[in-house]
This record gives structure tokens, C-alpha cells and sequence, in this order.
């Protein structure tokens, strides 16, 4: 199989889920958290290098390690809240709903890469 799918060896046989699937409905949950204006892109070189450029969704990165689904997710937080709330909430989130749907451990890093103000 593709080295971009994350496997679970089950008792009746192998389960392999695509990072990409896992990216997209990450990417959807992430947006729909009060306080996130979007995803973010990297603009650092150390970021460039652990999102590399073949993103499926930009701002994520699904890694598994150590028996359990690591996922790194860029924001843009929106100024009229509070940054760790924000990203506090997109952890839980991310981590309810890909537990929820893949039935494995996980681990979100939120990295806070810029502020949207609102218009007036």
C-alpha cells in the first residue's frame, strides 16, 4: 500500500484509512470552530519543512506515530477571542471527531500562524 495511509491491524485483517481522507474531514471540522477565521499556510521555513508542499488540505499535516494518529493543524484565529481558547477547541474537536470516526488515539498541535481582524 502507499505510505500515506494509516493502518490499523484489526483481528479479521488490516484497516488502512488515507491521510487525505483524514486531512479533509479534519480540515472541515477545523473550520466550523468558534474563533477560526480558516487555515493557515506556512510562512516560516521550519513550518515549510514539516508541511511540506504536497498538502491534500494546506494548513495539515497527519502523521502516525507510535500507534496513534498525529495531526498538526495551522489557524488563523480571529481577533475578537481569546488565541489558547481557540485552539484549545480546535484540539478537542479534531480529537473528538477523528477518534470518533477512525476508533484511534490522537494527537493534535495547533500552531497559531496569524490574526484576522473583522471589518467594519
Amino acid at each position: 500500500m502507499a505510505e500515506n495511509y494509516i493502518t490499523k491491524q484489526e483481528e479479521k485483517g488490516t484497516v488502512n484509512i488515507s491521510e487525505d481522507v483524514i486531512a479533509v474531514m479534519v480540515g472541515a471540522v477545523v473550520t466550523e470552530v468558534e474563533g477560526v477565521a480558516g487555515l493557515g499556510s506556512p510562512n516560516t521555513p521550519d513550518l515549510v519543512d514539516l508541511f511540506g508542499r504536497k498538502n491534500p488540505v494546506k494548513g495539515l499535516k497527519i502523521r502516525f506515530v507510535d500507534e496513534k494518529i498525529t495531526i498538526d493543524v495551522l489557524i488563523v484565529v480571529r481577533a475578537s477571542g481569546s488565541i489558547t481558547d481557540t485552539a484549545v477547541r480546535v484540539q478537542d474537536a479534531v480529537c473528538s471527531e477523528v477518534e470518533s470516526v477512525t476508533g484511534m488515539d490522537t494527537v493534535v498541535n495547533v500552531h497559531v500562524t496569524g490574526v484576522s481582524f473583522d471589518k467594519k
